[in-house]
């Protein structure tokens, strides 16, 4: 199990390395193209740098940038790497610690399931709606649902995790989770 989860968390890493790699080179393309197509001799020697050919660059860029944020927070980002406000928390004994731990663990489970239904209700419209630009490169095929739906993914990745952090402290309890800024660059240097 912890072998899976580790590949998984690897995969992850790796798509979004490479939605990240995708930005920079479509970023690339957008300074090359802006910059060589103010030269009348190159626009006029390669009609392919002409700048109204490449208004889909903005659009896969926010979308991808969409995609990464979500697909991170879903599979990547650890629950120690999001900043938190602990100061009753820490500061109690572990019994409620335990108990508080568990029951906001079921409240953003329950939260973000319970907002899947009426989410996707708003977003069914969408399906309909085309893209400005990108279906110039990609096709017609692509909807602004299509783009969107990474949205839930998250919603269903988060709530699992967090049924499954609640499953965790209600059977081995809430032990603070102490990590100093000196642990932290351990690992980061591992």
């Amino acid at each position: 199990m912890h072998s899976a989860l580790k590949f998984t968390i690897r995969i992850g890493e790796f798509v979004a390395a490479m939605m990240m790699a995708a930005m920079f080179s479509i970023f690339i393309l957008q300074v090359l193209v802006r910059y060589t197509a103010r030269e009348e001799w190159i626009a006029e020697a390669v009609p392919l740098i002409d700048p109204n050919l490449y208004g889909w660059t903005l659009e896969l860029c926010l979308v991808l940038w969409i995609w990464l944020v979500f697909w991170g927070n879903s599979l990547i980002v650890r629950e120690r790497d999001h900043v938190i406000f602990d100061l009753i928390y820490v500061n109690v004994n572990a019994k409620i610690r335990k108990w508080m731990a568990i029951i906001s663990c079921l409240a953003i489970s329950i939260g973000f399931l319970w907002a899947f239904e009426p989410t996707w209700s708003k977003f069914y419209i969408l399906r309909l709606k085309r893209t400005a630009t990108l279906s110039n490169v990609f096709g017609d095929w692509i909807r602004v649902r299509d783009i969107y739906s990474i949205y839930f993914m998250f919603l269903l990745v988060v709530a699992a995790r967090y049924a499954w952090r609640a499953w965790s402290f209600l059977k081995n309890g809430a032990e603070l989770e102490a990590v100093s800024y000196e642990d932290f660059l351990n690992e980061k240097s591992e």
